[in-house]
């Protein structure tokens, strides 16, 4: 009898011990902060460097792309590898492209002010529908279930794909401080990536919480162009997941790089 209570006391002290392993590993990941990227460009593609990049997405060894500007907003589908446009379709010139997204076989593309989306086939660009939002639109991604847009605040808005009623919103923090102006964005792996306007900088967010669990620190990028003449701010992230790697690319940059993330 004493030596079944002192073995069900010695296995209640290990499954205590356990716990207090698990819970201290679980601790240690929470306390470990974001995870910080550096990048090698290991790839450079040509792009049309009169296209006011707003969003981006590679499929199937193209790019699709969404460009802004009045009078010069449009959709389009480009070989990756030589630039050449293979589809477009113009915006009538009183809206201003944003971002866009490809969700089963739909082309998904916002407008900034306008508080207007439009709907394509993923073929040919052939419009569906169109459809009407609050606010402003700015980035557009989707994580399999619902349409994920920005709107240059620190705020993520989740559409349901079919009403585009907003079903939740995330705020982005980072060490508990807002993250604003994040602008086009890219569902990768369970995170959401989003440009940082102005900056080169890629916030990686957890997007239950609205976390920033990770930097990509692209400064330096601009100097593998081919020609820095004219252009804007780096705006444009699409991943390829066959090789697992990102693209990114600017406003009216005459390149597409593909690059790999080094951890820091």
């Amino acid at each position: 009898m004493e030596n079944a209570v002192r073995k069900k006391a010695l296995l209640f002290t290990a499954l205590v011990f356990f716990l207090l392993l698990l819970q201290l590993a679980y601790q240690t990941m929470n306390d470990r902060g974001p995870s910080y990227y550096s990048f090698n460009v290991l790839a450079i593609h040509p792009h049309d460097d009169t296209s006011f990049t707003q969003g981006l997405v590679y499929h199937d060894g193209l790019l699709y792309e969404g460009t802004g500007l009045y009078g010069r907003s449009s959709l389009r589908i480009a070989e990756l590898s030589t630039g050449d446009i293979i589809e477009q379709v113009n915006l009538p010139g009183d809206y201003f492209g944003e971002g866009m997204t490809i969700m089963g076989d739909r082309v998904y593309q916002v407008t900034w002010k306008e508080n207007t989306g439009f709907v394509y086939s993923m073929d040919d660009l052939t419009e569906i529908r169109s459809f009407s939002y609050s606010g402003e639109g700015w980035g557009l991604t989707h994580d399999g279930s619902h349409l994920i847009l920005s709107n240059g605040s620190s705020t993520l808005s989740f559409l349901d794909p079919e009403t585009f009623q907003v079903v939740r919103t995330v705020d982005v923090t980072y060490d508990d401080a807002p993250v604003p102006d994040l602008n086009e964005l890219e569902y990768v792996d369970g995170l959401v990536y989003a440009n940082v306007w102005q900056l080169d900088q890629i916030v990686l967010i957890e997007p239950d919480d609205g976390v920033a669990v990770g930097w990509i620190d692209l400064d330096g990028i601009e100097g593998h162009l081919d020609s820095n003449e004219g252009i804007d701010v780096l705006n444009g992230i699409a991943y390829n997941p066959e090789t697992g790697r990102l693209l990114v690319t600017g406003k009216l940059w005459p390149n597409v790089f593909e690059i790999e993330l080094v951890p820091e």
